[in-house]
């Protein structure tokens, strides 16, 4: 490291308070944290967002996708540039824990003292809706020497980055277990209304479910997770053979059933995505609910050589601009397009808030999720599905603020893709012209929700937390089919959706709306085509498979 102390501050890393904040104090001094450090790619690739666009394009049978092996030669970090922040981390008392050269991630640890004066930054504990985390105001601040090698600082804030997007459905006064059921349908049942192609069952693909923990005030994990003698349950009672399932420990996190509400988020998830792919491998990334958690957790997936996912589902999310993260957003972003770029279909639920994405903080204006928002994820929308004697009929999800509805809209961070030049995607709430949201929709309202099987109990789950898994293993199916017929996954399926080939793929959805409150005046409206409720609609496997088999 050069003996200069002048410092620059990291491009994108300030951050705010929340609103409603209330200062503690200063942070231990003491207290041991680890961060993740993300570094520039080895070899510039300013045009790596059109190259990957212009890859999903093509059909799967012609893309040549990069290997985990080659993404890493290729894409990873410079070695060189890793000796930099080594000699950073001695220069300040930290410690490198782990280095990931394909991911371009370098882990520290150190103490709240030394991460401080090492990226200029002052730690405090925070009080914010009911509980006390590490969070910081203000840049990232790093020697001049690292400007434009070092990209990312994420942990130094431990606050939670995100929501589950899952709904339990509400029981009427009275009413029984049964009657409560009523409505619902089993995932079998859906897959069966949506024709979902038969014969496949996601043998030899690995499904990857992304889940974050609670954690405590020194970053352990209190929750969530699942037991397995309910997935056992569930199989059993499906008549479903019970697929390989296997938890995996990012930054700490791990499988902590019992603690957490969000127990019933990874359950769903995991009971949709097996049912529909019972042949496939599922592989549950636990992480810390913070900024690095988050990252890491889709980064372990992505670049999992062992398990090599080919399909990864995340059904949780936030509004995009809540609190001025782009750091982090630009993080996520980035690992989603580096699945593009190796073959990887990313899933992402799309929330279950309508419009207005926030519940009783809301501030007024429509939001889009993210990291549905991603012009590099497939964004899944919700429903309300009905099928009296077989026969479809399907609207927006819309149950009001105490049902929800779901998530959909227009980004304010990421401009329009060029596969969505032609759906005719309204102005974003900064009039801008943005990315819009969802690409997909599928049965979310947890009034014609999912029965699964929760804490020894059968329920019934809703939200578009159900509709990232099941289009992941309706994926994990098709990848079966093409990997038979010509070696290749599906990937980035986006450019092929929405391009004029595709009309058929998909049932529209044309009536509703996502207005949460009511108070946007139905801003986003169901009708003919694209729209930011229902997206393109609710797939037809077969066709969805005949499409980007040929």
């Amino acid at each position: 490291m050069a003996s200069s102390t002048k410092r620059v501050a990291l491009v994108n890393s300030a951050r705010k308070l929340p609103k409603g904040a209330k200062l503690v104090g200063a942070a231990d001094p003491k207290q041991e944290i680890e961060i993740s450090v993300r570094l520039r790619a080895k070899r510039a690739q300013p045009a790596e967002d059109e190259s990957v666009m212009a890859l999903g394009a093509q059909p799967p049978r012609e893309r040549q996708y990069l290997s985990r092996a080659e993404f890493g030669e290729h894409m990873g970090a410079d070695p060189a540039d890793v000796a930099r922040i080594d000699d950073f981390a001695h220069h300040h008392e930290l410690n490198v824990k782990s280095v990931h050269l394909a991911s371009r991630t370098v882990k520290l640890t150190g103490t709240v003292k030394a991460m401080s004066a090492a990226f200029g930054v002052k730690l405090n504990k925070v009080r914010h809706e009911g509980a006390t985390y590490r969070m910081r105001k203000g840049s990232v601040q790093i020697p001049a020497e690292l400007e434009g090698i070092v990209v990312g600082v994420h942990g130094l804030d431990n606050r939670p980055v995100a929501q589950p997007h899952f709904r339990r459905k509400m029981a009427k006064t009275g009413a029984t277990a049964r009657a409560a059921q009523g409505g619902s349908f089993s995932v079998e049942q859906i897959a069966e209304l949506y024709n979902f192609p038969g014969g496949e069952t996601g043998a030899g693909q690995c499904i990857a479910i992304i889940e974050l923990n609670d954690i405590d005030q020194k970053g352990h994990p209190t929750g969530a997770g699942y037991k397995t003698s309910d997935l056992r349950t569930f199989f059993k009672k499906a008549g479903i053979p019970m697929p390989q399932i296997a938890p995996a420990s990012v930054d700490g996190g791990a499988n902590k059933p019992g603690h957490s509400e969000a127990d019933g988020e990874v359950v769903l998830d995991i009971e949709v995505a097996g049912a529909i792919a019972p042949g496939a491998r599922i592989v549950v990334y636990f992480a810390p609910n913070t900024t690095n958690g988050f990252i890491d957790a889709v980064k372990a997936a992505v670049h999992d050589a062992a398990r090599k996912p080919s399909v990864i589902s995340i059904s949780w999310g936030g509004p995009e601009d809540e609190d001025g993260s782009q750091q982090f957003v630009d993080g996520l972003n980035e690992a989603i397009r580096d699945a593009a770029a190796m073959g990887v279909t990313v899933c992402v639920a799309s929330g279950d808030n309508g419009s207005a994405d926030m519940g009783e903080d809301w501030d007024g204006k429509p939001h889009a999720d993210f990291p549905a928002s991603s012009p590099f994820a497939l964004a899944c929308g919700g429903t309300n599905l009905r099928a009296p004697n077989g026969h479809i009929q399907e609207v927006v999800w819309n149950g009001g603020t105490q049902g929800g509805a779901g998530g959909g809209g227009v980004s304010v961070v990421f401009p329009r893709p060029a596969y969505q030049a032609h759906a005719h995607v309204p102005k974003s709430p900064s009039h801008s012209v943005g990315r819009g949201v969802p690409d997909v929709a599928g049965d979310a309202d947890p009034a014609t929700g999912y029965q699964i099987f929760l804490n020894g109990v059968g329920t019934t789950i809703g939200g578009t937390s159900a509709v990232a898994p099941l289009m992941a293993g309706l994926i994990a199916r098709i990848n079966e089919a093409t990997t038979k017929k010509f070696g290749k996954t599906v990937g980035f399926i986006n450019p092929l959706i929405y391009a004029s080939h595709a009309q058929g793929v998909f049932r529209d959805i044309t009536v509703g709306n996502n207005d949460i409150t009511g108070d946007l005046h139905g801003m986003y409206k169901a009708g003919p085509g694209w729209d930011a409720c229902s997206g393109l609609g609710v797939p037809n496997g077969e066709a969805l498979q005949n499409l980007l088999s040929t």
